[in-house]
C-alpha cells in the first residue's frame, strides 16, 4: 500500500474510540435532530416544487428541484455515515464505498447546479428573446446528466482504484471513513486538483454571469427590474458556493486540531462539524428556496399541511429565484 504519513495519521484520529459519555449521547441527538429536521424541510420543499406544472415546466424550477433532491440524498447518506461512525458500527467496505460515492458526488453536484443556474439567469436577462428556446426542460434535464457525470467522475476514479489495487478490500468489514479509499499517494493530490478545477471553474462561471447582468441592467433597453433580481440571484449563489467552500475547511481544521489534546479534541472536533460542515450544507437551500414568492406560497401550504390556501403560481422566466 503508498500510503503517505497524513492520510495515515488522519485516518488513526478518525478510529480513535472514545467513551459513550451523557455529553456524547447528546451530541449524537443533536446532530441526528439536526439533519432530520433539515431533511424534512428539504422533502417538504421538493414535494412543493413538484407539485405545480408550472415549476416542472421551468428551468430554474426544475434544477432548483435537482438540487433539493442532491442535498436530501446527500444528507440521508451522511447521517448514516455519521451514525456509523458515532456508535463504531462496522460494516461491509463495498457498502461503506457506496455511501461514500452518493455523499461525495452529492456534495460535489451542489456548485456545479448553482453554476448551471447561474447561465439559466444569465440566458433569461441577456438573451430574453432565445431564453425559451436555450433553457428547455429538455436543456435542463441534460445539463443533470452532465452534472452527475462530473460529480461522480472523482470518487469512481478511487473506487476503481482499489478494484484494481485490492479488490479484496471491499469484502472486509470496519469503520467507514473516506480515506480508506486513498491506496496510492496520487489519489489525495487528484481530489486536489478535481476540488480547485470545479470550484474554480463555477467562481468563474458566477463572475461571468454577474458581470454580464450587471452591464446589461445598465442598458436603456433591458427591464431593469427584472435584471437586478438577477444579479441578487447570481450573488446568493456566490454566497452558496461559500458555504460549499467551508466544507473543504473541516478537514483541515481536524488536521491542525490532532496535536491538541484528546479531550479538547474531542471538543473542538464536535463544534467543527457542526459549524463548518453542517450548518452551511443544511441552511443554503433552504435560504435560497424561500427568497422565492411564488416557491413561499406553495412551500407553506405542504408545510402547514393544507391548512393555508394557495394561489396559482405563475414563475416567469426572469423571476425572483
Amino acid at each position: 500500500m503508498e500510503n503517505t504519513s497524513a492520510p495515515i495519521s488522519l485516518l488513526q484520529i478518525q478510529s480513535v474510540r472514545l467513551k459513550m459519555t451523557d455529553e456524547r449521547i447528546f451530541k449524537f441527538f443533536l446532530v441526528v435532530a439536526t439533519y432530520s429536521i433539515f431533511i424534512y424541510l428539504n422533502c417538504v420543499m421538493f414535494v412543493a416544487v413538484r407539485s405545480k406544472t408550472a415549476f416542472r415546466e421551468t428551468s430554474r424550477y426544475i434544477l432548483f428541484a435537482h438540487i433539493l433532491f442532491n442535498d436530501i440524498l446527500h444528507l440521508v447518506t451522511s447521517m448514516v455515515l455519521y451514525i456509523f461512525n458515532a456508535l463504531y458500527l462496522e460494516i461491509i467496505q463495498a457498502f461503506c464505498s457506496l455511501l461514500a460515492l452518493i455523499s461525495t458526488s452529492t456534495f460535489t453536484n451542489e456548485p456545479l447546479n448553482l453554476a448551471v443556474m447561474s447561465l439559466e439567469r444569465y440566458i433569461a436577462v441577456c438573451f430574453p428573446l432565445r431564453h425559451g428556446e436555450l433553457s428547455t426542460p429538455e436543456r435542463t434535464f441534460l445539463a443533470l446528466v452532465v452534472i452527475w457525470v462530473l460529480g461522480t467522475a472523482n470518487m469512481l476514479t478511487d473506487i476503481l482504484t482499489v478494484v484494481f489495487v485490492e479488490p479484496s478490500f471491499f469484502l472486509h468489514s470496519g469503520l467507514c471513513i473516506r480515506e480508506q479509499l486513498m491506496k496510492k499517494s496520487w489519489q489525495r493530490n487528484k481530489e486536489v486538483a478535481f476540488s480547485v478545477l470545479f470550484f474554480t471553474l463555477v467562481a468563474g462561471v458566477l463572475l461571468y454571469t454577474y458581470v454580464s447582468i450587471t452591464l446589461e441592467a445598465r442598458s436603456v433597453s433591458t427591464d431593469r427590474s427584472s435584471a437586478q433580481k438577477a444579479m441578487r440571484t447570481v450573488l446568493l449563489h456566490a454566497a452558496q458556493l461559500c458555504l460549499s467552500l467551508m466544507t473543504f475547511l473541516y478537514t483541515i481544521f481536524e488536521v491542525l486540531m490532532m496535536s491538541l489534546p484528546l479531550d479538547v479534541f474531542a471538543q473542538l472536533r464536535f463544534v467543527n462539524y457542526m459549524v463548518v460542515l453542517l450548518l452551511p450544507r443544511c441552511l443554503s437551500p433552504l435560504i435560497y428556496g424561500l427568497r422565492d414568492q411564488s416557491f413561499q406560497l406553495v412551500f407553506m401550504y405542504y408545510f402547514t399541511y393544507g391548512t393555508r390556501s394557495v394561489k396559482p403560481a405563475k414563475p416567469s422566466s426572469v423571476g425572483a429565484m
